[in-house]
């Protein structure tokens, strides 16, 4: 590896090697050559004279890419594409006057970027998948330990852990909807010539329209797609790119409010990230274990979720049919999102299947809360034995706000029990009172929810999609 110049951090640190293909030089430059196959065998079999020689000596270099060729070409004509032309007639010289023909750059180009992001979105989706999986492991497993909620990040009535973390996947079930959704919409821009009117076409086929209607169909077929968008300038709609991006900062979106509640959850010390024998938490404070994948999620989360209004951006400001000023931008804004939505996706994969619950610590906590959130019932139970409510309410806050003073400024245990069973109002012993604090009580449907929520939300799901289940994450650092 080369140490005197810039490596980007999502290449040698967070991508996977199977998203990095996705978006390399091979996959690129060996797509382009299917695709000046495909539009071969089409037009040959529209009639022009492309004979079956000259298909199968493209085939034959279709992977084998002459780099220095077409490197040393390119700095002569300053054009990718017409150097790439070039360096695959030097392999076929029988095929080298059919190659690209009739075509613009934007054929080999824009195709070929549908067709990386489509490849990209399904590594996208299998990741996607596995970690909704791993998350149901974790909610049914966890589904009936109650746990102090929260709102404001104040305690609130209690839920289960296993309740809370169907939110985490409720909200990545809704990106994988949004990701089949645009990811089934995909269409090639197939082959519209320069302003998209196909007047190239026009000419070799000598105005049959007729002929010329088929040309699209056929090479979408042939590259495994069921259509071309319909109509075009020279390059497809970069409003395409921008619903792509979409679908990755709402994944992003989802992956930050996990790690966050994660980051939080760590700090009380009712949930770890894993953490291996012999990493250091921190240089100076031994002790130290910090949630550092969580952090990273949220990190790369927040790059993803800005990078979505760069194609935002580029859909907005292209000129008429086409302007160039979309090419620098998309070679840096799709690729680096799907690298960094990579990571994000192999780290909650990682983070949610070493997850470690501390139940007693849990369970300390929402003891010490749990009388203020039993106030109500206790209150209830009070009207019950014959006391007034209005009398009960108002002595029950007085006595909520006293033990609160305890706690908050003199630092004391949570002494509510005790001031109620002393107070004639209620007529209920400490033990009677004691025995109303079992937290289930407190967690109204919360195992019934997740319950019926794994059943018949995420089991189809997953049955769906159980051809890619049982991945593991490939964390690089």
């Amino acid at each position: 590896m080369s140490t005197d110049r810039y490596q980007s951090p999502l290449s040698e640190r967070y991508a996977s090697k199977e998203m990095q293909f996705v978006f390399s030089p091979d996959m690129k430059f060996r797509t382009w050559r299917k695709l000046w196959i495909a539009l071969a065998e089409t037009e040959r079999e529209l009639g022009l004279n492309i004979t079956e020689e000259q298909i199968e000596e493209m085939k034959a270099h279709a992977d084998c890419i002459n780099y220095d060729v077409a490197r040393a070409r390119e700095k002569v004509v300053r054009h990718d594409v017409m150097a790439h032309v070039y360096a695959f007639g030097q392999q076929c010289p029988k095929a080298k006057g059919i190659i690209h023909l009739g075509a613009t750059s934007c054929y080999v180009g824009d195709n070929t970027d549908i067709i990386v992001m489509a490849e990209a979105l399904k590594i996208v989706k299998k990741k996607l998948v596995n970690v909704i999986a791993e998350l149901a492991k974790f909610a049914d497993e966890y589904k009936a330990l109650p746990t102090l909620a929260f709102t404001h990040f104040q305690p609130a009535q209690p839920t289960t852990v296993g309740k809370r973390a169907t939110l985490w996947m409720q909200e990545f079930l809704m990106d994988l909807e949004d990701l089949e959704y645009v990811a089934g919409s995909l269409k090639l821009l197939g082959s519209k010539g320069t302003t998209g009117t196909q007047a190239s076409f026009l000419e070799l086929f000598d105005g049959d329209q007729d002929t010329i209607d088929k040309i699209d169909p056929m090479i979408a077929q042939k590259m495994g797609f069921k259509a071309c968008y319909p109509v075009s300038g020279q390059t497809y709609s970069r409003k395409v790119d921008t619903r792509v991006l979409n679908v990755l900062a709402g994944i992003a979106a989802s992956a930050h409010k996990f790690s966050n509640d994660i980051r939080l959850l760590q700090h009380l010390k009712e949930v770890e990230e894993p953490f291996e024998k012999s990493q250091i938490g921190s240089s100076a404070m031994a002790y130290k274990r910090n949630p550092m994948r969580s952090e990273r999620i949220a990190s790369l989360s927040r790059y993803v979720m800005a990078d979505a209004l760069n194609p935002a951006i580029t859909s907005a400001t292209q000129w008429f049919e086409r302007t160039l000023d979309d090419s620098a931008n998309k070679r840096l804004s799709i690729p680096e999102g799907f690298l960094a939505i990579d990571g994000i996706l192999d780290l909650c994969l990682n983070v949610v299947d070493g997850l470690v619950v501390y139940p007693k610590v849990i369970e300390k906590r929402l003891r010490a809360e749990l009388p203020f959130m039993a106030t109500e019932n206790i209150m209830m139970d009070a009207v019950k034995a014959g006391g007034d409510r209005q009398e009960l309410h108002e002595r029950i806050r007085e006595l909520s706000m006293e033990a609160g003073r305890n706690v908050k400024e003199k630092g004391l245990d949570n002494n509510l029990l005790e001031l109620i069973a002393a107070d004639p109002a209620f007529n209920m012993t400490l033990e009677e009172l004691q025995q109303t604090m079992e937290p289930s009580r407190y967690t109204g449907r919360a195992k019934e929810q997740v319950e019926s929520f794994l059943e018949n939300v995420i089991r189809p799901v997953l049955e769906e999609n159980q051809a890619v289940l049982g991945m593991t994450a490939e964390i690089n650092v």
